[in-house]
């Protein structure tokens, strides 16, 4: 499986490294700007730090890149954590970056496309879009660690989100709440 991993500059750096880490699939990292800040800000580390867990990393700003077009079949994009700006950007149909590009070729294509928005509250118009992008086949996910399970650390919540997007993706089978009571 091909992967597109987008950062974008909301909070929630972790959560993207975690998912580079555990996530076994063919990842090709993009990160913004603001992304890159949060790296630095919230784990002390550059985007170069990650390069272990993926193939290939591409500037945000080379709208030439391979995946920027829907005739290099990626099986999905995962932006995490994706801010409300980029999610903006992508329900109004602005390619202007490389991750906003690599989003408009998963719509475009029908490849799946998660977001992972890292804010709280939320706006009408941001959860509009969300709405929006939802109906096209978007598959938002809100960073809401699941807690049936009694988290007792930081790494544990995590994980936990990790795990329901690697999921979502088809990687992993994850113990759903009271599951053996099935």
């Amino acid at each position: 499986m091909r992967i597109v991993v987008g950062i974008t500059g909301s909070s929630g750096a972790v959560f993207a490294r975690e998912f580079l880490r555990r996530c076994e699939a063919e990842k090709y990292l993009v990160v913004s700007k603001w992304g890159k800040a949060l790296l630095k800000d919230e784990l002390g580390i550059t985007e170069r730090d990650l390069l272990n867990d993926v193939k290939k990393q591409f500037s945000d700003d080379d709208l030439t890149a391979p995946i920027a077009s829907g005739s290099n079949k990626i099986d999905a994009c995962v932006i995490l954590p994706c801010s409300t700006s980029t999610i903006g950007k992508i329900s109004s149909g602005i390619g202007d970056t490389l991750i906003t590009r690599a989003a408009q070729v998963c719509l475009k294509e029908r490849y799946r496309l998660v977001l992972c928005i890292r804010e709280t509250p939320l706006s009408t118009v941001t959860l509009e879009q969300c709405a929006r992008l939802s109906r096209d086949g978007v598959i938002i996910m809100p960073i809401s660690p699941p807690m049936y399970f009694v988290p007792r650390t930081v790494d544990e919540y995590v994980t936990a989100f990790v795990d329901k997007v690697l999921a979502v993706l088809g990687l992993k089978e994850t113990r759903g709440w009271r599951a053996e009571d099935l």
